[in-house]
C-alpha cells in the first residue's frame, strides 16, 4: 500500500507545523488526519502503515513532527533512524498498555524521541505534545509521568549520589551532547568532562554513556518531564580547569 500524503496545495504560512503519522490502524490514521486538518497552525503531511513506509515518508516529505505507534517501534530503532537522518524531525511515540514501562519510555527518549503519550490520550494531549516536541522540549504524558515517578520512588537510588556537576554532565549526555560540546558549555576542559563521565559510570554501575542515561531515568536520578529545567551554570572563573 503506498504512503498516503496530503493532496491539497501546500500551505504557505511559516508558522504551520507539518505532522505525519506512522501507525498500522486505519481508524487512527483517519482520526489524526481529521484532527490536524481542523487545528490552526498544523498541516497534515501524510500517513504510513508500516515502519518501512514511514521511514520513506520522513526521508521524502520531511515533516516537522512524526507520530509513531510504539507497536511499530518496539526497540526504538525506527525513531533512532528517523532522528539520525534528520535531527529537525521531532518524534512522538504513542504507547499502548504493553509499552507503558520505564525501560521502554526511557529507552525512547535515549533514542531521540521528544514526546511520549498514551495511545488512549485525549486529542488535546496530543496537540500539546506536538507543540512541545516541535519547539525542542521533551514532553511526557502526565498520566505516564505520575506512574513512572511513583515506581521510581520505590526503587533504590544508587548508593553513591552524583555531585551537582556530575548531574549536569549526565543531563547533557541525555540531551545528546558529546564531551567537547559539554566542555564548551560548562567552560571546562574535555579531560574534566571525561573524569566526570568516568565517575558517573562508576556510581551508576553502567557500562557506557547510553546505559548510564537509561539507569538514571529508571532510578529517578533523571526525570523525563523537566519543562522548567534551567541551563547549566558554568564555573565562575572564565579559564578552563
Amino acid at each position: 500500500m503506498p504512503v498516503r500524503t496530503n493532496d491539497r496545495p501546500p500551505m504557505t504560512a511559516a508558522a504551520t507545523i507539518g505532522v505525519a503519522l506512522i501507525d498500522g490502524t486505519p481508524l487512527v490514521r483517519e482520526g489524526l488526519s481529521a484532527l490536524i486538518h481542523r487545528t490552526p497552525g498544523l498541516r497534515w503531511i501524510g500517513a504510513a502503515e508500516s515502519a518501512a513506509l514511514g521511514q520513506r515518508l520522513c526521508e521524502r516529505l520531511r515533516p516537522n513532527v512524526v507520530v509513531v505507534d510504539a507497536a511499530l517501534d518496539p526497540r526504538g530503532h525506527l525513531s533512532q533512524t528517523i532522528t539520525a537522518g534528520n535531527r529537525e524531525i521531532a518524534v512522538i511515540v504513542l504507547v499502548d498498555q504493553a509499552h507503558r514501562t520505564s525501560p521502554y519510555i526511557s529507552g525512547a527518549f535515549t533514542a531521540g524521541v521528544r514526546a511520549v503519550i498514551r495511545r488512549s490520550a485525549q486529542p488535546s494531549e496530543l496537540l500539546r505534545a506536538i507543540q512541545a516536541a516541535h519547539f525542542d522540549g521533551r514532553y511526557l504524558d502526565p498520566a505516564l509521568a505520575a506512574a513512572l515517578n511513583t515506581r521510581a520512588a520505590h526503587r533504590r537510588r544508587p548508593q553513591q549520589q552524583l555531585s551537582r556537576r556530575e548531574h549536569q554532565v549526565l543531563q547533557l549526555i541525555a540531551d545528546g551532547l558529546e564531551n567537547q560540546a559539554i566542555a564548551d558549555l560548562l567552560f571546562v576542559s574535555v579531560e574534566t568532562v571525561r573524569t566526570h563521565v568516568k565517575s558517573i559510570l562508576r556510581k551508576l554501575s553502567s557500562r557506557d554513556r547510553t546505559h548510564a542515561v537509561a539507569v538514571a531515568f529508571r532510578s529517578g536520578v533523571l526525570v523525563v518531564d523537566e519543562p522548567d529545567r534551567q541551563p547549566p551554570v558554568p564555573e565562575s572563573r572564565p579559564a578552563r580547569d
